[in-house]
């Protein structure tokens, strides 16, 4: 059960991630579109369809992370408590609530722009975008090294 459960936690980290990446890209599109309102409409509910499938695989990826972390508590003999102890555990998380963070903000710039409010400049928003990548290589290292 353990390593099914890892290979779907796994599996629905990846989908979530991929929301998380392309949602910016979708800004900076929005941001360079124009006023051509065909193709903001159509960016527009492209990021609003992909924000909430974001979120259904964060939910999901979330259960699944919290069953392998303290799984062995509820069912021992099914998860071991191989991810249950360590610092770095701890730290892994913070970066996981940062990069949702960064997803949710990402959600609420794209209201903004669905709305017809201002978003920052493609630059700034191409920039913007490397935020989840910073975040997401420690947390990738942490699980890999697993070093406190």
């Amino acid at each position: 059960m353990y390593l099914w459960t890892k290979t779907f936690h796994i599996l629905f980290v990846i989908a979530f991630m991929a929301s998380v990446f392309y949602l910016p890209r979708i800004l900076v599109n929005l941001a360079e579109a124009g006023d051509n309102p065909a193709v903001r409409d159509r960016l527009a509910l492209m990021g609003e369809r992909l924000y909430r499938f974001g979120h259904v695989m964060f939910a999901i990826m979330l259960v699944l992370g919290v069953l392998l972390w303290l799984g062995f508590r509820v069912a021992p003999h099914w998860w071991p408590p191989v991810a249950a102890t360590g610092g770095w555990m701890h730290v892994k998380l913070l970066l996981v609530a940062g990069i949702f963070g960064f997803y949710m903000h990402s959600g609420i710039l794209l209201k903004r722009a669905a709305a017809g409010g201002a978003l920052p400049s493609g630059k700034t928003l191409r920039l913007y975008n490397e935020i989840p990548l910073l975040l997401t290589i420690p947390a990738i290292w942490l699980v890999l090294a697993k070093p406190m």
